[in-house]
């Protein structure tokens, strides 16, 4: 594989795209092309997103990437937002509860926000907020499009990702997390988000974990052992549910994804890295892969730039 400037690492001659290029291109594709439609009178569109698919968004296409599909305004769910009834809006939201309420407001009445929507989701849609959806007659045909992306999890690099679980640690492996509502929350979303992962890849892995050790009968199995066995069944039944919900995916094995806890390797926490990335999260006050640079160019006046 390539390092982490290039899109595209090649191997033994043929070309592989990196984690974020499959999502920028699952993006673009699959959802804002996907959008366009030749006798709409509306050229340019509008993109709704909430607090989560907003950074699935931001890791994984630039600015102009958008704009070039026809976007002209980025819009955030939850904030007060102009009336365009003249131009056709992209929603790419969580399948929350609270995300469906806010869209159905908005398309919902005599003169709704926008004229026609086109919602992609995140992640697999529960039944139940589809049928809420269904039941709002007056919304139904101002839906373009309602579809599933699979596509919930942050390209960090070209050949990393992460989740989104800065509590996993405590959640998962805490004094009290064994049993608790957030310890199964957590494994479920983790499951589901790794799940996307495949989604995009197109690939449906051999599900390998490190079993609990059950052996010596004088010691207690706990939750915290069962952390590697419990996510690998809830991302083997996200995998085998995308056999029969996405087109063209495999339906035998076609690679392996291997799941450990930290134990198996204790003392990399306590190794500090040697690379420019470990340095900026040392010396900058870094927010995820962002920096941002103050210059101050008069008294009381700052102008602000920002690195990804």
């Amino acid at each position: 594989m390539s390092g982490s400037g290039s899109d595209f690492s090649s191997y033994g001659g043929e070309e592989y795209k990196t984690f974020r290029q499959i999502s920028r291109d699952r993006v673009l594709n699959e959802m804002l092309q996907s959008a366009k439609v030749k006798d709409s009178k509306a050229t340019w569109k509008v993109l709704i997103m909430d607090k989560f698919t907003v950074k699935v968004m931001s890791y994984s296409c630039k600015m102009s990437d958008i704009t070039d599909e026809g976007i002209s305004l980025v819009e955030d769910l939850y904030k007060r937002r102009q009336p365009l009834p003249s131009m056709d809006a992209i929603y790419f939201l969580q399948p929350l509860k609270e995300n469906v309420i806010m869209f159905l407001s908005d398309m919902s009445g005599r003169v709704p926000l926008y004229r026609k929507a086109y919602v992609f989701f995140s992640s697999p849609i529960p039944k139940e907020l589809v049928a809420y959806i269904k039941n709002d007659t007056s919304v139904l045909p101002r839906i373009g499009a309602l579809s599933e992306m699979n596509l919930e999890y942050f390209a960090i690099d070209s050949q990393a990702f992460v989740t989104d679980h800065e509590m996993a640690l405590e959640e998962l492996f805490g004094e009290n997390a064994e049993n608790s509502r957030k310890y199964n929350e957590c494994l479920s979303t983790m499951a589901c988000r790794i799940a996307t992962v495949f989604a995009s890849l197109r690939e449906f892995p051999y599900v390998r974990y490190r079993a609990a050790k059950t052996l010596d009968a004088s010691v207690t199995t706990t939750q915290r052992d069962l952390v590697p066995t419990k996510l690998a069944a809830a991302v083997w039944n996200c995998l085998s549910k995308y056999r029969t919900t996405i087109p063209d995916f495999p339906q035998k094995e076609t690679c392996e994804l291997l799941i450990v806890d930290r134990s198996i390797d204790q003392i990399a926490p306590v190794i500090h890295e040697w690379t420019y990335d470990a340095m900026c999260h040392d010396l900058l006050n870094m927010d995820g892969n962002k920096y941002i640079y103050e210059v101050f160019l008069a008294l009381f006046y700052v102008e602000a730039f920002s690195y990804f």
